[in-house]
């Protein structure tokens, strides 16, 4: 299947040199390794990167539309942060009890036992990772094309249908191809687009300080913030709240990734607890601050008629954008979030950095699912074959093509 691949831990094949020591290239049997390559900034990379991406843009109406207020509403965001972040604490304790790649599913299969842990294998390479990444490949795709196509929404347009899918399949092809080459350049890619990410809330977040020192901040005071003038029109009730959270927490996920490739990271220990301590807190913040900014453009009223903040329109639907029955991604409009608060020559950074975000989600599905596939084959519930990984490259080649 693949020149120079051996399988973890397999016998020697003569001809084959000899097996490096130490330095993360062999293990404890003398087989072939992953290397352990992911130092501190690469795995804040990767929790950043994972989080970071198109729910940061959608989730901010649902959020205000079940609190009814402005000001509880970003005491959600600030909350599921917390709640997020204390997950990912236990999620790091487990990661170093159970010191094995593939994440959710070999704590399943150490505490339940292989039959569930077959089970939620299966669920997780068969569903949810292939549908997340088709997904969020698509919605690259069509915030991509938004620049620079005369439709105000690429994904609603059935003439651009054929280079949405075709453009998602490149972004996914060519990620592939970089996690096969190299596992630092797969991560130094993700350190990139979490820095691209950072930098487009970024231009929010300073967007929304300089409109508030400019005086735009009559929704953020406190009488308005919590009267629930602003929200949906009255104070919510446990139920609201409960969904406020749910719809916060989405935008959050992808906090448990770095678990899932703790065969590669350098000093676990150390780094796997100190990555979420960075990142949690930084996430949180910038989460926080972008609400803060977009309420200083658009009022909660505007903001309950969009639906990608940042990048659609604030002008009243008069049929639904998203979901679209063909693609499940976010459409966009004439009037955005860019416009009204950069102006229309720097409209078009909003979702090129969503685009950016998405690339870098793409990469991160790609990075870890591959390993999920790699994990459920060493255990002996998928072929062997995704056990392999590359002699000198030391990724896993076939669970990346399967992938």
């Amino acid at each position: 299947m693949m020149e120079g691949a051996r399988q973890r831990g397999g016998p020697p094949v003569k001809g084959d040199p000899p097996q490096e020591g130490g330095g993360g290239g062999g293990d404890e049997e003398g087989g072939v390794a992953l290397k352990k390559e992911i130092g501190l900034l690469s795995a804040c990379g990767v929790i950043v990167g994972n989080i970071i991406g198109s729910g940061i843009f959608v989730s901010p109406r649902g959020v205000l539309e079940q609190t009814g207020s402005v000001g509880l509403s970003l005491l959600v965001w600030g909350g599921a942060g917390v709640v997020t972040a204390g997950g990912a604490l236990c999620y790091a304790e487990l990661g170093l009890a159970v010191p094995r790649p593939g994440g959710d599913y070999a704590y399943v299969m150490e505490a339940f036992g292989g039959l569930v842990g077959f089970l939620r294998l299966w669920l997780l390479v068969l569903v949810i990772f292939p549908t997340t990444l088709a997904v969020i490949a698509l919605t690259f795709a069509s915030y991509l094309l938004q620049p620079f196509s005369p439709n105000p929404c690429p994904s609603a347009d059935p003439t651009l249908d054929p280079a949405l899918r075709l453009l998602a399949a490149a972004c996914v092809v060519l990620l592939t191809g970089l996690n096969w080459a190299s596992v630092v350049g797969a991560t130094r890619l993700q350190d990139a687009c979490a820095a691209a990410k950072l930098g487009a809330i970024g231009l929010v977040i300073v967007t929304g300080l300089v409109r508030i020192a400019q005086g735009e901040y009559f929704w953020l005071a406190p009488p308005q913030a919590f009267s629930g003038e602003g929200g949906a029109g009255a104070w919510p009730g446990v139920g609201p709240l409960a969904l406020a959270f749910l719809q916060g927490s989405f935008a959050y996920g992808g906090w448990n990734f770095l678990n899932y490739l703790t065969d590669e990271l350098i000093d676990p220990p150390r780094n796997l607890p100190r990555a979420i301590f960075i990142s949690l807190p930084l996430v949180t913040l910038v989460y926080v601050l972008a609400n803060v900014a977009y309420l200083t453009a658009m009022s909660p009223q505007e903001l309950l008629q969009s639906q990608a903040v940042a990048v659609v329109s604030s002008a009243p639907l008069t049929t639904p954008a998203w979901p679209h029955p063909a693609l499940t991604t976010p459409c966009f409009f004439p009037q955005t979030f860019g416009e009204k608060a950069l102006g229309r020559a720097l409209a078009w950074v909003m979702p090129l950095g969503v685009a950016l975000a998405t690339f870098g989600g793409v990469n991160g599905s790609l990075f870890t699912c591959s390993r999920l596939f790699y994990a459920g084959a060493r255990e002996g519930q998928l072929p062997a074959l995704l056990a392999m990984i590359h002699l000198q490259r030391r990724t896993p080649g076939p669970a990346l093509l399967v992938t």
